[in-house]
């Protein structure tokens, strides 16, 4: 995929590399950049949020589920998009993608139920799958290897204005208007994105040749089989739980054998190894990450506001990191900077999972997480070009499919075993430090798994040396 530029009318090996606000370029660059402010806002608001719509809605077995439920359908639409993207047509994934979004932020913004918002951030899912693999065709096909570091970083750096102002004001506005208006607020946001950068994602239809295999059917099975994994932890007859997870895994593991690259389950030196490290990353961070505001609201007896600042940390490190990773390309390896990152991370799991005991100091909580925002940065970054720089031009959309993929599963799956662990510790009687301080230390577990994953990266340096 790192050499799909390639196929532009003028090769990357042939002129000097332009920059990011030259030319046609110019829109897709602020577009793709008003997208990931986009995103950004959504997801810090709704993790700050949620503890109060448990509360006034009820359902803590559900709590795991308004994540991972978003993340199980984000899969089939990442899978839907890398197909329609190699079929030259990443303009009309997107279109599709963004109106589902809308659709599903209207739903759970109008939800009289948990249920109900979990339908609404599944149906949410599928449109951010779009969107998110449609991203990462259009920088492997509009941008030249050597500046693709820094649309990374640029792209990193549109999540600080969200982290310095999104938490504190969607924990404010839960807490003293309605929840309601943290889905509903960026309805209005949606068409103006539609049209800054659909007419820039149209222009490069045409770079896609081929007919790409329909990959719809496993990726459906893959959610289906994940569901049941992740529904099973939670329930509470052990029969029951056995059942549906083994049913489970043997529905899912076949259809990620064909989703992605051979050699992923094992981390085969590469390709694979990169994309199984993104996943097992995804696991670590985002699962802990979901269940950080419950920790400082529930057990720490943290206002929503506050424990909101928490991921202001994260965010704000996490674009230093990229910006770091985007100076060093020309002499870090993918390697080195992936397993410092990664270091970073399980670092930062630890410090913040303290906080669950009472004493540890609250700050620890935003310290740690913005030790663990910094070791994202870094690697996330890496772990994304070592995919671009391994990938095959003609297979961009499945190699982007198959990274977001690995992105969304890992999501799903830290944050489906973090409910379980609350659901079946609320059933025990456990009270919520005991739950939480569980679920950080399985994720720091996957973040030391992430890091003798990272040995196997390719040694070749970021920016394609």
């Amino acid at each position: 995929m790192a050499d799909v530029a390639e196929r532009a009318p003028a090769k990357a090996s042939d002129s000097p590399p332009s920059g990011l606000l030259t030319g046609e370029r110019r829109a897709l660059t602020i577009g793709l950049v008003m997208l990931v402010t986009l995103v950004a806002f959504e997801g810090l608001a709704v993790a700050t949020a949620l503890p109060v719509v448990r509360r006034d809605l009820g359902g803590i077995g559900l709590y795991g589920l308004v994540f991972s439920g978003y993340m199980l359908t984000n899969l089939v639409g990442i899978t839907f998009a890398g197909q329609q993207s190699d079929n030259g047509s990443p303009a009309g994934a997107f279109a599709a993608g963004l109106v589902l979004f809308g659709i599903g932020l209207t739903i759970s913004g109008a939800a009289p139920s948990m249920e109900v918002v979990v339908a609404g951030r599944a149906v949410q899912g599928f449109g951010g799958g779009c969107i998110s693999t449609v991203a990462y065709v259009t920088i492997a096909r509009g941008y030249e290897e050597p500046i693709r570091p820094r649309m990374f970083a640029v792209m990193s750096s549109a999540w600080v204005v969200p982290g310095l102002i999104v938490p504190a004001l969607a924990g404010a506005v839960a807490e003293h208007l309605s929840w309601r208006l943290v889905f509903l607020g960026l309805l209005p946001l949606l068409p103006l994105n539609m049209v800054m950068t659909l007419p820039a994602i149209r222009r490069l239809d045409a770079l896609a040749e081929g007919a790409a295999e329909g990959q719809l059917r496993p990726a459906l099975q893959l959610a289906a089989g994940a569901g049941l994994v992740v529904g099973g932890l939670a329930v509470r007859l052990l029969p029951a739980m056995a059942l549906m997870v083994v049913a489970g895994a043997a529905l899912a593991v076949p259809a990620l054998r064909r989703l992605m690259p051979q050699g992923t389950l094992r981390a085969a030196p590469g390709l694979p190894a990169a994309i199984a490290c993104m996943g097992l990353t995804c696991t670590a961070f985002f699962g802990a990450e979901a269940f950080l505001p419950l920790m400082l609201n529930e057990v720490r007896g943290q206002s929503p506001t506050l424990a909101g600042l928490a991921l202001t940390a994260a965010t704000l490190t996490w674009s230093a990191g990229s910006w770091i990773n985007a100076r060093r390309a020309h002499s870090w390896t993918n390697r080195f900077s992936t397993m410092t990152g990664l270091s970073l991370v399980a670092a930062g799991i630890a410090i913040s999972g303290s906080t669950a005991y009472s004493g540890t100091p609250v700050v620890a909580a935003a310290l740690g997480w913005g030790v663990g925002g910094l070791g994202m940065g870094i690697a996330w970054q890496s772990m994304t070009l070592a995919v671009l720089s391994e990938a095959t031009p003609e297979r961009a959309g499945a190699s982007s499919a198959a990274l977001n993929l690995a992105n969304v599963l890992g999501i799903a799956v830290g944050t489906g075993v973090g409910g379980a662990v609350i659901s079946a510790g609320d059933s025990a009687g456990w009270d919520t430090a005991t739950s939480v301080a569980t679920i950080f230390g399985l994720t720091l577990a996957v973040a030391a798994l992430a890091v003798a994953t990272a040995s196997r990266l390719p040694g070749r340096l970021a920016a394609g040396g």
